[in-house]
Parts: C-alpha cells; sequence; structure tokens
C-alpha cells in the first residue's frame, strides 16, 4: 500500500501569503492590460523545490520554484499569483496531494523582477 505524500502540519503554516487575482482591462488597442489585485490572505508553509530555467529575451533565465501548502480552496489556478512580504511568486500548477481536498499545493516560481514594493 502506498503511503499518502507528507504535507507540512498545520504549526508550520505560519507564512502570511495575500492571494492575488488577475484583472484584465482592454487597452483600446484590441489587447488587453493585466494588473494583480490583492484578495484574501492564507496562512501557508513554503518549501524550496529547486530551480527553473526560462528562455526570455534570448537568454536562459533561472527562478527558484517553490511548493507553497495551502488549507483547501477551490478557486486556486495558474492565473492567479501569491505574494508574501516583498516576494511574488506566479502560480504554475496547483494539485491535491490526497485527494480528499483538504490541502492544495501550489507549485511556483519567484518573480525577481517583481520583489520590489
Amino acid at each position: 500500500m502506498a503511503t499518502p505524500p507528507r504535507t507540512p502540519p498545520l504549526g508550520a503554516r505560519r507564512r502570511r501569503f495575500v492571494l492575488k487575482r488577475p484583472l484584465e482591462e482592454p487597452d483600446g488597442f484590441g489587447g488587453v492590460l493585466r494588473r494583480y489585485v490583492a484578495g484574501p490572505v492564507l496562512w501557508g508553509a513554503l518549501a524550496p523545490a529547486g530551480v527553473v530555467e526560462r528562455l526570455a529575451g534570448g537568454r536562459t533565465d533561472t527562478l527558484s520554484a517553490y511548493r507553497v501548502t495551502l488549507r483547501g480552496r477551490a478557486e486556486l489556478d495558474p492565473t492567479m499569483r501569491l505574494a508574501a512580504g516583498p516576494r511574488r511568486f506566479a502560480i504554475r500548477a496547483v494539485t491535491d496531494p490526497d485527494g480528499r481536498g483538504r490541502d492544495r499545493v501550489c507549485h511556483v516560481e519567484e518573480l525577481p523582477g517583481e520583489s520590489r514594493s
């Protein structure tokens, strides 16, 4: 019998995150302007998950990847972002580790250019 994936205990979820939702407005030229507005405050655990290489502007950028474990929320999706103080994280995938809906694990990448206030 397979053992369920190990999730951090509730006491380890002491990092404060702000869920940022995208808001798109027409730019008047047929495109959209996207900005992120603050949503609810969430408490979670942040764990390193390695590095990710992204091709940007003809060069390869290396970004830090993390796993953020939160209480189960149905409305999490990869269009959203998480903020923890001055740090910003792009959500790349959301999984339910045990299939019961109690926890959500967000696989995120830190956005280096947006870590300023």
